[in-house]
């Protein structure tokens, strides 16, 4: 099936729900992202800096750039200038950088604080108790350039489909607590980006807004060159 043909399949299936489809780019050529971008889609999501900076100046304007992978704070300013959404921020270090590069480009950037909820130690992301501590703090009610829209979470790799569902279901909790104590007037706060090829239906049956759909959309990576940082 073309890039086409899988878009079409997924958003026919995510369309309804209203769930919004990120094409994760990672590693693709940018003629299949342009592909993509025939076909209708607009939101794309990266993993490196690099790359996604070199796609930006290539790729047409008005697509909506999503990072979704392990951020340093070195690394904001290459894309701060652009980035629609930083899916991926889990310190509050992270969230003062990319406060200051907004600043610096006049900008407001839509964040999601990162929620650990894998049983492995190889994911990145906030403790419930350390998202809700950055959401207290000080120095986060100071920040004027960055806008928490939501939250992120991976799930277990290769886990069976209840540990998949509950770890789900958990960041839907904290997500509607978060709601109701820090941001209940504030219509902004309403993502949930959870859920990738192997397990997007059962995010989407705990709530999920957004999934993350790469090689089930573009097929086999062709890129590598770049490193994962």
């Amino acid at each position: 099936m073309s890039i086409a043909d899988n878009l079409l399949k997924y958003k026919s299936e995510l369309d309804p729900a209203g769930v919004k489809l990120i094409a994760v780019s990672k590693y693709q050529e940018a003629d299949a992202v342009l592909e993509a971008y025939n076909a209708g889609q607009r939101i794309f999501g990266e993993n490196i800096v690099q790359e996604l900076v070199d796609k930006q100046a290539k790729l047409p304007q008005d697509i909506e750039w999503h990072l979704i992978g392990h951020l340093q704070t070195n690394k904001v300013k290459y894309i701060a200038p652009f980035i629609s959404l930083i899916q991926s921020v889990d310190s509050l270090k992270l969230l003062a950088e990319i406060n200051k590069q907004a600043a610096k480009n006049k900008r407001v950037i839509d964040c999601l604080l990162q929620i650990y909820i894998a049983d492995e130690d190889t994911k990145f992301g906030l403790g419930f108790d350390e998202a809700i501590e950055l959401l207290r703090s000080e120095e986060f009610e100071a920040m004027k350039n960055v806008r928490i829209t939501g939250v992120m979470g991976i799930a277990s790799n290769h886990a069976l489909e209840k540990q998949t569902s509950d770890e789900f279901h958990e960041l839907k909790v904290l997500f509607d607590g978060i709601k109701l104590s820090f941001f209940r007037k504030t219509a902004h706060f309403k993502e949930i980006s959870m859920g990738m090829s192997g397990d997007y239906k059962l995010a989407v049956e705990q709530g999920s807004t957004m999934v993350r759909i790469g090689s089930s959309i573009f097929g086999k990576r062709r890129i590598k060159h770049y490193t994962v940082e």
